[in-house]
């Protein structure tokens, strides 16, 4: 029988309030005993709103806190690598939100940062890679049952035209790649269990932004 896993969630976004949370507490494994926020109120708010026993007024605090075995970290993209090495230093396994770094270089820095802790794991939160769908496609693709692939085409879009958008924020780490480009990034890899030999990019900027 596996134990239960006890998650430090990492801020009240609206994908932890909508999405972590909620299948956290559907799952088996896992029960959700901590959460912060930049302020006390808004974790209390929603630590109450879950059942959740502990709420912390700031990110450090959570850390430090006893009885926590992983951390959700659903910061805004420049926090990623700063909040996971924290929690790797509090002895912390980390599932991060994508991306898991701003660029190559936080990501090499992670991986050697890693090694300093054996015992622990990180992973990006691409969950489209435990989906039965894309599991099943994967499998029919090793086993030939699709023929060769040539091509693959992604496309990923939604309309936000909001300026003080968190993701729209440059300071912050935003931006149309981080935000959703990634996956069209990360699927064929995925799929084909296989690194680009080369690659370019195109980018049309609005002067609004």
């Amino acid at each position: 029988m596996s134990r239960t896993v006890k998650w430090g969630i990492l801020s009240t976004a609206k994908i932890s309030r909508n999405h972590i949370i909620p299948a956290i507490k559907l799952s088996n494994n896992g029960e959700v005993v901590a959460i912060a926020s930049r302020n006390s109120e808004s974790a209390n708010e929603v630590a109450k709103s879950f059942g959740i026993k502990t709420a912390y007024g700031n990110y450090e605090d959570l850390l430090l806190g006893n009885g926590i075995d992983a951390i959700y970290n659903p910061l805004p993209n420049n926090l990623h690598l700063e909040y996971t090495l924290k929690a790797l230093e509090k002895g912390k396994h980390v599932l991060c939100e994508k991306p898991i770094g701003l660029n190559a270089n936080e990501a090499k820095e992670l991986k050697s940062y890693l090694k300093k802790f054996p015992n622990l794991k990180v992973m990006e939160a691409f969950m489209y890679k435990f989906h039965p769908q894309w599991i099943s496609l994967k499998e029919l693709i090793k086993g030939g049952d699709i023929g060769a692939i040539k091509s693959i085409q992604t496309m990923f879009a939604y309309f936000n035209i909001d300026v003080d958008n968190i993701r729209n924020s440059v300071e912050a780490g935003g931006g149309a790649l981080m935000d959703i480009g990634c996956y069209c990034v990360s699927f064929p890899r995925f799929i084909l269990d296989e690194e680009p030999i080369s690659a370019f990019g195109a980018m049309q900027h609005d002067a609004g932004f």
